[in-house]
């Protein structure tokens, strides 16, 4: 086969439709050089919780060679409280917890400049910074923009003018725009600057083991693809409701909303991983472009077919409008024109302050066509058999099937096969999603990330809804969204809240 060159916006990509054996993932014995790592926003919410301990983590493990951090925000701080900035974060949210030797180590490797300072300061933190790993050309840069969509453009440009564009890659945060028009224009400002394979449109959910076992359970089992289509498969539900409210950040939510939020940035990503077809290789290009063929193939959304919710006391939230129209909830039907999914409906739901935080995918199979069971026997009367994945730290699957009760007569009760990583010998080696995705961008490695092609699809798709949204309807905070959803989802219904809880491991 000969590769297809592909124009997009304002920039040309190659498109290899056979496997590249220089872009296959070889697991950690893939080279990684010593890396400076700069981080804008670094004071942020998401550097607290996420990427100082995992930065933290990987400098203090064996995954990963030497790094540099380097912090830019724009507060005025001198390294010291960096450090000590860094350390409460570390003790808060990390998962790794260091001791106070690995902290001294990481300690000496953390650097900080203000962005007020300009490019060149920048610049010459950056420097020092490669010259404590050597200073020679096998060090590379890696830039995380955990900035705001609006900050983005700005960021790149001061990149530009220190200088510290060449031997480099960014990771850039979503949202990836707003909409279509918004997608593409920061698509082409950004590829004015970076080439295309340099960046790193991140989703923290792709990179959990929970999203990769998706692959693995379809690509690397014989029993499951065969029935994975529109022949086996009655529904599919994406769920991702959350607990948590606003967090104060009602100046980013109440511009975006859940859809925007959630639905672009996460669940569509998700829906991907569960409707592509094999890919040639487990390599970047093949998954990609396997991921993209389903962003084309996603129908219009209909705006009659979404549920938008908003929980009562989001007015009353700092910083947000008496008359705010901001969904915080979001229930969608969304349709697949391909051959393997036509007709098949995925049904998607995310949102703020509900019952519950969780994070399933499942997968509804049809029903026998014919019962021979008498009545009364059960069959029927607990829903279809259903194959779930939880996407929690524990990566969850469950196997739903009616079985016989034990005793006499034919009485069938619904039974279920499960697993779970915390139950295997590598519980410990789970690596948290951000770890796992730096550390994939300083390979190089694109597999879990979105590329402008993916992103701006799915911008194009929403439109009709970004232009006529239904109103939001109220819920109330600690349910499960508005009444409405029932009947969106219906003749079926949504699997959360479980019937049954899931099986704990047993010491």
């Amino acid at each position: 086969m000969v590769p297809v060159a592909e124009t997009h916006g304002n920039y040309s990509d190659s498109h290899i439709a056979y496997p590249d054996p220089s872009s296959r993932r070889r697991g950690n014995t893939d080279h990684i050089d010593p890396h400076v790592v700069v981080l804008f926003g670094a004071t942020g919410d998401l550097a607290q919780r996420k990427l100082l301990p995992g930065v933290a983590y990987l400098v203090v493990s064996d995954l990963t060679p030497e790094i540099e951090v380097v912090g830019c925000s724009l507060e005025e701080m001198t390294d010291e409280q960096f450090r000590e900035f860094a350390r409460e974060a570390i003790n808060k949210y990390g998962k790794h917890k260091l001791t106070d030797e690995q902290w001294e180590t990481f300690r000496g490797r953390l650097h900080y400049v203000s962005s007020t300072a300009g490019p060149e300061k920048l610049r010459e933190a950056v420097e020092s910074s490669r010259q404590q790993l050597g200073g020679d050309k096998d060090v590379r840069l890696l830039h995380y923009l955990s900035v705001p969509p609006k900050a983005a453009e700005a960021v790149v440009n001061t990149l530009n003018q220190a200088g510290l564009v060449q031997d480099s890659r960014v990771i850039m945060e979503k949202p990836f725009g707003t909409d279509l028009e918004s997608a593409i224009k920061l698509n082409n400002e950004v590829h004015k600057t970076f080439a295309e394979e340099q960046i790193f449109r991140i989703d923290h959910f792709l990179g959990k083991e929970a999203a990769l076992n998706i692959l693995a359970f379809r690509f690397a089992n014989g029993l499951f693809e065969p029935i994975w289509n529109r022949n086996f498969i009655d529904h599919i539900q994406i769920d991702i409701p959350e607990s948590l409210g606003l967090d104060a950040r009602s100046a980013f939510y109440e511009p975006t909303g859940a859809y925007r939020d959630m639905v672009v940035t996460h669940l569509f990503q998700v829906l991907a991983f569960v409707a592509m077809e094999p890919p040639t290789a487990l390599e970047p290009t093949s998954i990609s472009e396997e991921k993209n063929k389903v962003f084309r193939s996603m129908e219009m959304v209909r705006p009659y077919e979404v549920v938008r919710g908003q929980y009562n006391g989001y007015r009353e939230e700092e910083g947000v409008a008496p008359d705010s129209d901001t969904e915080t909830f979001v229930a969608m039907r969304v349709r697949i024109d391909n051959w393997r999914w036509a007709g098949i409906p995925f049904y998607l739901r995310t949102g703020k302050k509900m019952a519950e935080g969780m994070r399933i995918i499942s997968i509804a199979f049809k029903e026998a066509p014919k019962s021979m069971f008498p009545a009364g026997s059960g069959v029927d009367s607990k829903g279809p058999d259903h194959l779930t994945f939880d996407l929690a730290d524990e990566a969850k699957i469950s196997l739903s099937f009616y079985g016989k009760r034990p005793g006499a007569g034919m009485r069938l009760d619904k039974l279920s096969m499960q697993f779970s990583t915390s139950e295997t010998d590598a519980a410990g080696d789970v690596l948290e999603a951000y770890e796992r995705l730096i550390m994939d961008a300083m390979r190089g490695d694109h597999t879990l990330f979105t590329s402008a092609e993916g992103i701006e699809s799915l911008w194009a798709i929403s439109q009709p809804l970004l232009d006529n949204p239904p109103p939001v309807k109220p819920y109330q905070p600690g349910t499960w969204g508005p009444n409405a959803v029932h009947q969106l989802i219906a003749p079926h219904a949504w699997r959360l809240p479980f019937e049954r809880a899931w099986r704990t491991k047993r010491n």
